[in-house]
């Protein structure tokens, strides 16, 4: 007969046997437990499927309509090729959907353990406060990483599907082969990796400080709201990068010819440094928690002291970096940009609209375009966003000795993107359709969008 007890065995005849040995759990195990705790849960599964089903209908209801969602870029092209709805796709998700999901994941990952009461059960398995975070934290990051797959291919199923893969206008006007196209718009949603993760990483920050408290779960849809109202404002060009919500909208600087990469590069910078700082700052924040302590789970003031004064101290660090690497200052509108922009996509615009009505072949330099833009009148400072823009676009008559005018009014966003309004005459921008050899087509010279690049002098 053996009885055990403190570890130790006995046997009845007075022997001793050697201390049992306590079976060490590896970080592999912790990871593929938090992994299927989180597989697990219903509501993962119905965002898993809600990613894998709603993109690709609404790309195919959508780009079957007549009416167009033309306040999103690309929006206005989705009945012609269906790579334009996934990009569309990604400015929505961009602005709220990305930020939503990492709260179910990330923002309750640890908040989860402090609603169940399950913190000493899984402390005295694991018995490594850091080893359950790294667990935690992986899983997290796997699960996040894999919504990535369903919402990028439902939403390129649903759109070429439906229209199919043909060639697309640019943000310059150039057109975009149906193969460039595909590997552009792989691009832009690989793009937004790194800004989601650093939602994610503040998700695992606001899980940590709160504990039950819905507000970590809440806490990088606040955050994603706060820098969307900054973003909306016309402030500083070196504060729009330093955020870690700009790496959403500067994929579109692929779109141009040639590309405009200067402020996608800053946010994959800035977003790396928001994923570091919230990360150790959440598990800093874990390792020091006093478990013993049943109804501590959660401190506001501990988060604004521990967790949200570092990150305000980084953005405004990022932000006096970016200015002084870039020099540029204001909102990097001005005229200046604006004519060097308009006339760009009007020349290749132009080419592809006379491509369009089977007239003689045009090159952009046989056509020496030029732009002239006002904004708000002869006594506004001719800077900044606005819907105020005015500009007489002015080129070479293909064929012919005289020049040409053509009248826009521009719609300058405080991000760069604008779009610009044909006012005139019918013939070149006046109608939003023109008559091809194969029936009514869009004008591409109506309305369209442009991007103004921010860090240029």
């Amino acid at each position: 007969m053996t009885t055990t007890l403190d570890n130790r065995t006995t046997s009845s005849g007075g022997g001793s046997l050697p201390p049992a040995r306590v079976a060490h759990v590896t970080l592999a195990q912790v990871y593929r437990f938090e992994l299927v705790k989180l597989l697990a849960q219903w509501r993962l599964r119905a965002v898993f499927l809600a990613c894998l089903v709603a993109p690709a209908l609404y790309t195919a209801v959508v780009s079957s309509q007549t009416s167009l969602p033309a306040d999103f870029v690309f929006g206005r092209w989705m009945n012609q090729t269906g790579w334009a709805g996934s990009l569309v796709v990604l400015v929505f998700t961009g602005t709220l959907a990305l930020p939503l999901v990492t709260c179910v994941i990330s923002g309750d990952i640890f908040a989860v353990e402090d609603r169940l009461g399950t913190w000493r059960h899984l402390l005295v398995t694991v018995r490594s406060p850091r080893l359950i975070f790294a667990g935690k934290a992986l899983a997290a990051l796997t699960v996040t990483l894999a919504l990535f797959v369903p919402l990028v291919l439902s939403s390129v199923a649903g759109g070429l599907l439906v229209v199919g893969s043909h060639p697309m206008p640019g943000l310059d006007g150039h057109l975009i082969g149906s193969g460039e196209l595909a590997r552009l718009v792989a691009l832009s949603w690989v793009s937004v990796v790194p800004p989601t993760l650093a939602f994610s990483a503040i998700g695992l920050l606001g899980s940590v400080a709160f504990g039950r408290s819905p507000l970590g779960l809440l806490m990088p849809v606040a955050f994603a709201l706060v820098l969307e109202l900054v973003h909306m404002l016309p402030v500083p060009v070196a504060l729009r990068a330093a955020t870690p919500t700009s790496p959403f909208t500067t994929y579109r600087g692929f779109f141009t010819d040639p590309p405009q990469l200067g402020m996608f590069g800053i946010g994959l910078v800035v977003s790396a440094a928001w994923i570091a700082l919230a990360t150790y700052l959440a598990q800093r924040m874990f390792v020091r928690r006093d478990f013993t302590d049943l109804g501590g789970d959660g401190s506001s003031r501990r988060f604004a002291l521990t967790g949200l004064l570092p990150l305000v101290a980084l953005l405004a660090v990022t932000t006096a970096v970016v200015a002084a690497v870039t020099g540029v200052t204001g909102t990097g509108v001005d005229r200046a940009k604006v004519e060097r922009s308009l006339a760009t996509s009007f020349s290749h615009l132009y080419v592809l609209q006379t491509r369009e009505l089977n007239r003689p072949a045009v090159t952009e330099s046989q056509l020496r375009t030029t732009a002239e833009c006002d904004k708000g009148g002869s006594r506004v400072e001719d800077v900044g966003p606005g819907n105020d823009w005015r500009c007489v676009v002015t080129w070479t008559v293909p064929g012919a000795d005289g020049s040409a005018n053509a009248i826009y009014q521009l719609d300058v966003l405080p991000d760069g993107r604008y779009t610009a309004d044909g006012d005139g005459p019918k013939e070149v921008n006046g109608y939003f359709l023109v008559r091809t050899k194969t029936g009514d087509a869009p004008n591409p010279l109506w309305q369209f969008d442009g991007l103004v690049d921010l860090l240029t002098q």
